[in-house]
């Protein structure tokens, strides 16, 4: 099947992080319940990569997201929402014969018993998406490709792509994999490969809870373990906040992100080890927040920032999609977030932020706790 031509080149990049993945149309209920007593929905988007190119645009970078979808209004629809938040969508491809997905969902939290999500996203366009469809010139443009495991559990050309993109090859960008594991996608399936994936990207985002679930591995230093090629591996701990292995990969790899690779310069073949805790949040709604952390921290990457700021800078874009209702919001302002990633340990142990923080005229001393 036809790929990307060998050295494919970068030079000229005017693409910050380019996303690819899977977009839909979420129906969000206009009150608690089972899905078969709630009246009606309100009409949103979802999707882990589009999620992340949309809080990136809105934090200043320019990003772009590529997919596929239906030549419907559902299609319309996505299409002009992402861009209506700065994001190039010039190379999303319709496709004629397959419908855009959809889904609906429980207003608890996704890991509630009672939450409950009825997808429609069988034969959609993205599950499409294969190495011979896709514009391999746009996907390479940027400094950043993001990718995420939600797109290898779509099909069998969903996976082979992934594969073809995380493949070693002169001038690839620096690759960013968000595992994702989304059990109700693998059933029957072997989640086993999105650890091979993982280990072919550069920047790893994973959370200990998947970890364990999708592939039996307990702990962040087993997680990285498991995964020596990646020069930095997140792992997310929920409450406890976030860990992070950076270090020289034992291989040459190309990349042009000019951030990431050099967080632990002088750090020979092992680790720097940093561990950030989490923010004290008053939580509306607990979707979105994973994706909004990667934003977050691809952001403070591609500023050059120290890792313990990346970490900081993630745990503070997630915490302003957890004080809204749906997945996407404006992030604060860069100065805003950047006087609360520079605070002291203390202090920033003693944040708690809530509905309205992010509201530029906030200074630090007004979230935070006594």
């Amino acid at each position: 099947m036809p790929g990307p031509a060998a050295g494919t080149a970068h030079a000229a990049t005017t693409t910050d992080v380019v996303c690819l993945g899977e977009s839909m149309v979420t129906f969000l209920p206009s009150q608690p319940g089972r899905l078969a007593d709630v009246p009606s929905f309100g009409r949103g988007i979802g999707g882990a990569e589009s999620n992340v190119a949309c809080a990136l645009a809105a934090a200043g970078h320019r990003a772009a997201w590529v997919g596929r979808v239906g030549a419907d209004g559902f299609g319309d629809h996505l299409v002009e929402t992402i861009a209506g938040y700065g994001v190039d969508t010039s190379a999303v491809r319709r496709d004629p014969d397959r419908p855009t997905g959809i889904y609906f969902r429980t207003a608890t939290d996704r890991g509630a018993g009672a939450h409950e999500v009825a997808y429609y996203r069988a034969g959609s366009a993205a599950s499409a998406m294969s190495p011979s469809n896709v514009p391999y010139g746009e996907v390479f443009a940027g400094r950043i490709l993001h990718l995420s495991g939600i797109t290898a559990a779509l099909s069998g050309d969903c996976l082979a792509l992934l594969r073809e993109l995380t493949a070693e090859r002169p001038g690839r960008p620096l690759v960013s994999f968000d595992v994702n594991h989304r059990p109700h996608l693998w059933r029957g399936g072997d989640a086993s490969v999105l650890l091979e994936l993982a280990r072919r990207s550069d920047l790893v985002f994973v959370g200990e809870d998947e970890a364990e679930e999708a592939w039996g591995i307990e702990g962040a230093e087993a997680i990285r373990a498991a995964l020596p090629e990646p020069s930095v591996v997140v792992v997310k701990r929920g409450s406890a906040g976030a860990t992070v292995f950076s270090g020289l990969r034992p291989g040459p790899r190309s990349s042009n992100a000019g951030g990431a690779e050099d967080a632990a310069a002088g750090t020979g073949s092992g680790d720097t080890v940093t561990h950030v805790p989490a923010l004290h949040v008053d939580v509306v709604a607990a979707v979105g927040a994973g994706d909004a952390f990667a934003a977050g921290f691809l952001s403070a990457t591609l500023r050059g920032l120290p890792v313990r700021d990346r970490v900081r800078h993630g745990h503070l874009m997630a915490a302003a999609v957890l004080t809204v209702p749906g997945d996407l919001t404006e992030p604060p302002a860069r100065d805003h977030a950047d006087r609360l990633a520079a605070l002291d340990d203390g202090a920033w142990g003693r944040l708690r932020l809530g509905p309205g923080w992010t509201a530029a005229d906030r200074a630090p001393e007004e979230v935070r706790t006594s």
